[in-house]
């Protein structure tokens, strides 16, 4: 198992090196999910289309809770590394599992109760509400497994060793498509089937990933103590995780909320903004994977007395995806009907997707700056000011400014320009923030 050291070297080696692994395990993650959608689009009906795209974005948001609480994990074993105590390292991961094992327990016994309600909640169309409803209680039932899935990739980030992470999404990835051409095309089971075949597949690779895991000698020692509740390192993996895990969670009820007011316009918007954010999975990918590197690599210099370097490669980082971005936008603002329709084959649904990613093509442009600017504060262990700046864009920005464009003209672009618009506002509190703090003479001219 390959382990990478962020304090030496060169920089735009070791994020290379690391960040790689990162984006193809992000790609495989976004392909894995997009595989329901795209699968049901071209086998089953725009009711399975529109349930799929409200149940899984419910259960995308409760994930990237739990995976974002997991980054607390993550920054703390960085730290511990970069400090050279990975002797620690056992005991903050027999804690993480702990903790996040009961708390994936929790969902799987209360979302099947509550799919019924959820699926109110979002507003489902009456044509989609029982394959939403379905969806959720599935894929609910099956929340161990999908925490169990995601928290190991943020274990194994967190020592330097992304290649461990890319196995499991490719295993999964394989056994989810393969799934839900057999449920889906072949038995007809609609959204049903797709996420039966979303919790069959993660949970055969929790299974295989441990025993390959089990197999493999890792870079420091854990016993059956490490796996009982220790009262501090428990409460050092909440200080780091938990305003990680509120943000995200809150930022993503904004997408909800935005979701919920689209839903509104009835189900061909419904599965057309559905369409647009799994094409959008794809469109963040390298800022996302720059976003997770970031954390590892600041992390780990933090951890060491190096925050220069850390900085240097938060430059690095956003030139680098700043390139990408602008590729992106190109697509998403002039050929969003070419992407929607590789997810569905229906032409008011691809028109419906055209229009919405016009408005997530600016938003590209703005987000790989972004991103590496929130994985070097989270790096450094501000993750309350990330949670503060994320909030008060999605509910100060973002949702007043979805909800009055879709009562002043009803159309999917001018309601997507909210999303930007947040990005803007999201960028100028991080470049305040930085200027105040002064981490060094240098950071001030980030």
């Amino acid at each position: 198992m390959r382990t990478i050291d962020f304090t030496k070297g060169k920089i735009m080696k070791s994020l290379i090196l690391f960040a790689g692994p990162v984006l193809f395990a992000m790609f495989l993650q976004a392909l894995y999910s997009a595989a329901d959608l795209l699968i049901v689009g071209k086998f089953a009906t725009k009711a399975d289309v529109s349930g799929v795209a409200i149940g899984s974005q419910l259960m995308t948001t409760l994930t990237n809770m739990i995976v974002s609480f997991a980054t607390g994990a993550t920054i703390y074993l960085g730290q511990k590394i970069g400090e050279k105590k990975a002797h620690e390292s056992g005991i903050i991961i027999g804690n993480a599992i702990l903790f996040f094992g009961l708390m994936g327990l929790l969902m799987s016994l209360s979302l099947p109760l509550l799919s019924g309600p959820l699926a109110h909640l979002l507003k489902a169309p009456a044509e989609s509400f029982i394959q939403t409803k379905h969806y959720i209680m599935i894929c609910g039932g099956g929340a161990i497994m999908i925490v169990a899935y995601n928290v190991l990739g943020a274990i194994f980030r967190g020592i330097g060793d992304s290649t461990t992470p890319l196995i499991t999404v490719a295993i999964a990835a394989l056994i989810n498509v393969f799934g839900d051409l057999l449920l889906v095309d072949y038995f007809h089971m609609g959204a049903a089937g797709a996420a039966i075949a979303t919790v069959s597949s993660q949970t055969i690779s929790v299974i295989i990933s441990l025993v390959m895991i089990k197999g493999r000698t890792l870079p420091f020692t854990m016993s059956k103590q490490d796996t009982r509740f220790k009262r501090n390192v428990t409460k050092q993996i909440i200080i780091f995780g938990l305003p990680i895990a509120l943000q995200d969670f809150l930022v993503s009820l904004s997408f909800l909320v935005l979701l919920a007011i689209v839903n509104t316009l009835g189900v061909t918007a419904s599965a057309g903004v559905g369409v647009a954010e799994k094409v959008c999975a794809f469109l963040m990918l390298v800022p996302s994977a720059f976003m997770q590197s970031m954390s590892s690599f600041v992390a780990q210099n933090k951890g060491a007395g190096k925050v220069d370097r850390a900085i240097k490669g938060v430059k690095i980082a956003i030139g680098f995806s700043s390139l990408i971005g602008l590729v992106m936008f190109v697509f998403a603002f002039f050929h969003g009907d070419m992407l929607g329709s590789i997810f569905s084959s229906d032409q008011s649904v691809i028109a419906a997707c055209a229009q919405y990613l016009k408005a997530y093509g600016i938003d590209c442009l703005l987000t790989c700056f972004l991103f590496c600017l929130v994985g070097f504060f989270n790096g450094m262990g501000h993750t309350t000011f990330v949670m503060i700046q994320g909030l008060m864009s999605a509910f100060l920005i973002r949702i007043p400014v979805a909800y009055i464009m879709s009562m002043m003209t009803g159309k999917l672009f001018f309601i997507g320009l909210a999303i930007p618009a947040s990005t803007i506002v999201q960028i100028i509190i991080c470049l305040l923030y930085l200027r105040k703090r002064k981490f060094t003479a240098s950071a001030v001219n980030l």
